[in-house]
């Protein structure tokens, strides 16, 4: 699949890929062919130039979740098989996120949820606007709050009880509200949620992309072992990315002082002043966003 897709933007450049939901009218609601391409690119992202991505909505909203006109009326006429085979789309996106290699950041502007919601806590980091509200919308509709890995996802940012909470009354969660239970990572004026997404996403595209791949995988990999396997796991990878170029570069680097040119970054990139960081206070706290598993073993990433 060419990264040439219809229904939303791309733009790739200096490493970082931008995609941007593009249906501000229906508040970037979600359609079949929407689902399909979005799947698609995020897994071409893994053979293309983007060492980051940062995903956002047009608009006054990041994402509605699915279209009531596109998607919903339709449903009705399914039968079971058919309502499976639909669900499954749904959390291959999700799954195609969290399986990327590569970090990917939630700009959240206004509205996200139902799908919205659930592609937000699929991404690593998120930066929401002031104006952003979450909302985990499925027993609203009649439908279980475990929807395309929200009860997978939610509990391993938030915690248990917030996620029950959250997925059992599908209730609103303002950004303030947001921050304070760690559902995102920062909380910034609507105007400047985007360009402090993208600032993030320049400094990941700068930094060393086979380290940030070990990363992500080991975060996802030690959740299900116990102490000693996990150190056993972090060991290994280390080992590796040690035996990476990236590692002598950043010694010669600190050495030569000067800027680390690490594989594959843009070389003017290499030299920019890292991006800054949106402090934690007064509008500002962390959290992480885990991928969905696929080894518990020693794992070599591509950059």
């Amino acid at each position: 699949m060419t990264l040439t897709p219809r229904s939303f933007q791309l733009e790739i450049r200096r490493g970082v890929a931008e995609i941007t939901l593009s249906r501000p009218e229906r508040l970037n609601a979600l359609t079949f062919e929407i689902y399909g391409e979005l799947t698609a690119t995020f897994r071409s992202l893994e053979r293309s130039a983007a060492r980051a991505v940062v995903l956002t909505g047009q608009g006054r909203g990041f994402c509605s979740g699915g279209d009531v006109e596109g998607i919903i009326a339709e449903l009705f006429a399914r039968d079971a098989r058919g309502l499976l085979e639909f669900t499954r789309v749904t959390g291959a996106l999700i799954q195609s996120i969290c399986e990327l290699r590569r970090p990917v950041i939630a700009a959240v502007n206004g509205v996200a949820v139902g799908a919205g919601a659930v592609i937000a806590a699929a991404c690593d980091l998120r930066i929401a606007a002031a104006s952003a509200r979450f909302g985990f919308i499925f027993p609203k509709v009649g439908l279980s709050g475990a929807d395309m890995g929200a009860s997978y996802l939610l509990p391993r940012i938030i915690g248990h009880g917030r996620a029950a909470e959250l997925l059992f009354f599908g209730d609103l969660v303002d950004a303030d509200e947001a921050l304070h239970i760690g559902l995102v990572n920062r909380v910034v004026p609507d105007s400047e949620a985007l360009e402090v997404a993208r600032g993030w996403a320049a400094r990941l595209a700068r930094g060393p992309a086979f380290a940030h791949a070990m990363t992500k995988q080991m975060l996802e990999s030690e959740r299900t072992m116990p102490l000693a396997a996990a150190i056993e796991a972090e060991a290994q990878a280390q080992a590796l990315c040690m035996a990476h170029p990236d590692f002598r570069e950043a010694h010669e680097a600190n050495k030569a002082k000067r800027p680390p040119r690490f594989e594959g970054a843009d070389p003017i990139d290499s030299a920019a002043p890292p991006a800054p960081i949106a402090p934690i206070a007064p509008i500002a706290a962390a959290a992480e966003a885990p991928p969905t598993p696929r080894s518990t073993g020693p794992w070599t990433p591509r950059s």
